[in-house]
């Protein structure tokens, strides 16, 4: 089993802020304790409490999952620095979850600032963005050209499901398939991602990272370029 990451957060709503710690398996886990209960998800906005609701006046809830609170958290992130190798980055992350806008409506309000810190400088995901794949391919189009994350979000072998996926994590990887990814071109037929989907690997999020990543290249895979 792959040890645990260990990202320092915080945690704010209207009875105050904590400073937390989240542990992630860089797969499909993320855990953290606030104010001595045990939160879990596979991702940062699902986590719900691990033996049950709390009671209510500690926290506030939308089907199950924390809400009307902002979450934050550090990632690191490296880089691949044209003409000085791989770079450490770290990526200061900010999730803002609204209260339930009414029955079968969601939140009133989420969003999400992202900021890649890279030697002294900062890069930012654009206001208005709500999903984590997005904000990095903001980001990683920010950068100095030749400069490229170096993370599973930009990998070859990695691709989302064409039904569809969450805010973050849910990101396939193909590693263990990678002659027939390399075909993939679409979402059916037998050179589409459907055919090859019961085989994936494992299921990570995009700031993981393994020893068989490749950048992306040209081929698109089914999800496309990245960015």
């Amino acid at each position: 089993m792959t040890a645990l990451q260990r990202w320092p957060g915080r945690y704010t709503d209207r009875h105050g802020t904590e400073e937390i710690v989240f542990e992630s398996d860089g797969r499909e886990l993320i855990r953290t304790t606030i104010r001595g209960v045990v939160f879990e998800s596979e991702s940062m906005d699902d986590l719900g409490a691990l033996n049950g609701e709390p009671p209510e006046q500690a926290f506030a809830f939308f089907d199950g999952g924390l809400c009307s609170c902002l979450l934050e958290w550090q990632v690191p992130m490296p880089v691949e620095v044209q003409g000085s190798g791989v770079r450490p980055g770290v990526l200061h992350c900010a999730l803002r979850l609204g209260g339930p806008a009414g029955p079968g409506r969601g939140l009133d309000a989420e969003t999400l600032a992202v900021t890649l810190r890279l030697d002294g400088r900062e890069y930012r995901n654009a206001d208005g963005q709500g999903w984590f794949e997005e904000a990095l391919v903001d980001i990683q189009r920010k950068l100095p050209p030749g400069d490229r994350l170096r993370a599973c979000i930009s990998c070859a072998w990695s691709d989302y499901n064409p039904v569809g996926s969450g805010f973050m994590a849910g990101l396939a990887c193909f590693r263990d398939t990678k002659d027939r990814y390399r075909q993939v071109s679409g979402k059916h037929g037998p050179t589409g991602i459907f055919a090859l989907w019961q085989d994936l690997t494992e299921f990570v999020q995009e700031t993981w990272l393994c020893p068989e990543f490749e950048h992306r290249g040209s081929h698109k895979g089914y999800r496309g370029s990245f960015p």
